[in-house]
């Protein structure tokens, strides 16, 4: 599933492809992709707008069609390219919207999970996205802050911040590297990290998200950015999908357990369940 990094990174992608130029037709030919409003209404609002910006909150992106505003998850596997109209339309490409210098963006998503509402600014937003909890890099989210939504939680860590109306856009991927870099074990209770190891965490999980930014994001599965680019920080992974192979800290096994539904890689020498790190070090990306 794309995460806050990929999500940024076809924000910003697009937002050098598609703004300014104006939808000229919308072809729907899955409509359940649509949400609200009809898809006959859906078309009829967009036609003629302008692309005007492309936000992101959490994993949402936000493309400014004022006086609307669409919103879409890419969910699992949720793509969107710009591409010239005449290159042929590849398999599960369900949204095609013309823009007005011949080129068209294309919504491709093998999984059908990805969803697209068209608001005016009366209507009310998805629940998901109203319910998001605060950016990660938001300068208002302190290590205190952090710990005030951290300490009465009494689930594992990994699953405490999985949970988007803790902390916005981060998933399985960042979760674990960021585990990683502040030596917390995934299993500890959310409601034992103190406010000084919430500072080593939100360190983390800016570090993590900054670098995955810069390389583009993750391809793991099927992540592409707008320009069809995959991401590259899939190549810098401390733990993540590492399961057997040696800790670049300490030597010791990666090891995989199942939390939640989730594949979760962690060091059981660096992120030991006492917290009580026996080997922890700087990590030095001496392994890109």
């Amino acid at each position: 599933m794309p995460e806050l990094p990929e999500v940024e990174t076809v924000r910003r992608g697009l937002t050098s492809l598609v703004v300014g130029k104006v939808v000229t037709y919308v072809h729907v030919h899955l409509p359940r992709i649509i949400r609200h409003p009809s898809v006959a209404e859906f078309q009829q609002r967009l036609v003629g707008r302008t692309f005007e910006g492309v936000d992101r909150r959490g994993k949402y992106l936000l493309f400014d069609v004022r006086p609307y505003e669409l919103i879409s998850h890419l969910r699992m596997e949720g793509q969107y390219r710009v591409v010239p109209k005449e290159e042929s339309v590849a398999p599960h490409t369900h949204v095609v919207f013309g823009l007005s210098d011949g080129t068209e963006l294309r919504y491709r998503d093998v999984r059908q999970f990805g969803t697209m509402d068209l608001l005016a600014e009366d209507e009310p937003r998805p629940t998901g996205l109203v319910t998001l909890g605060p950016e990660p890099f938001d300068p208002a989210l302190t290590p205190h802050i952090l710990h005030l939504r951290l300490h009465k939680r009494v689930a594992p860590i990994k699953s405490v911040l999985l949970d988007q109306s803790v902390l916005a856009g981060l998933g399985n991927i960042y979760v674990d590297e960021a585990l990683f870099l502040s030596g917390i074990h995934p299993l500890t209770k959310a409601s034992r990290v103190g406010e000084r190891r919430c500072e080593l965490l939100l360190a983390a999980i800016r570090e993590v998200l900054t670098k995955a930014i810069d390389a583009g994001g993750s391809s793991i599965r099927s992540y592409v950015d707008g320009y069809g680019r995959h991401g590259g920080f899939q190549m810098q992974l401390h733990v993540y999908a590492r399961e057997g192979e040696p800790c670049f800290v300490c030597g010791q096994p990666i090891e995989k357990i199942r939390l939640g539904g989730r594949g979760t890689h962690y060091c059981p020498n660096c992120q030991p369940r006492n917290g009580r790190r026996k080997s922890m070090r700087i990590v030095e990306d001496t392994h890109v």
